[in-house]
């Protein structure tokens, strides 16, 4: 039989046979959860519901949360649900795995989240902080005041 292996998903797809495995749907991503993952999960996306209007969808391995860009995603896990939430700054908090600056104005700040009981303050006010980024942002760029061009003579 001819055909071959998908490099997402490593399924073997005969020649002709139609696949798209990376399109995917959020109950797909988290039906494998654990009963407190699941729990967990449905307070984060509630809390982000409850932030304003948004686009939630699922693409490849994460759970998309956008206004006009990305303002945090959850990568659900076996063992945990990893949070990436884009802020202006870098978090320094026990809850904080890593940070990584992604451009001049915004930072991934990595989370893991076991237990519902973790998603509260301070996570639920950074995932605030982050809806309204775009709004600072904009504010900003209002603000900023031209350079002057240097007269040469």
């Amino acid at each position: 039989m001819s055909g071959h292996e998908c490099h997402h998903c490593k399924e073997w797809i005969d020649e002709g046979q139609p696949h798209d495995c990376w399109t995917t749907t959020e109950a797909a991503l988290t039906q494998d959860l654990s009963d407190d993952l699941k729990d967990a999960w449905e307070r984060l996306r509630e809390t982000a519901v409850a932030l304003g209007d948004q686009r939630i969808y699922a693409s490849g391995t994460c759970i998309m949360f956008s206004r006009e860009s990305c303002y945090f995603f959850v990568r659900p896990k076996r063992s945990c649900l990893e949070v990436c939430v884009f802020l202006g700054r870098a978090l320094k908090a026990p809850q904080v795995r890593r940070a990584d600056r992604k451009s001049k104005t915004k930072v991934a700040n990595i989370l893991k989240i076991t237990h519902r009981d973790e998603v509260e303050a301070p996570i639920t006010d950074w995932l605030q902080e982050a809806y309204e980024l775009p709004d600072v942002l904009a504010s900003w760029k209002r603000h900023a005041t031209p350079k002057k061009k240097k007269k040469t003579t």
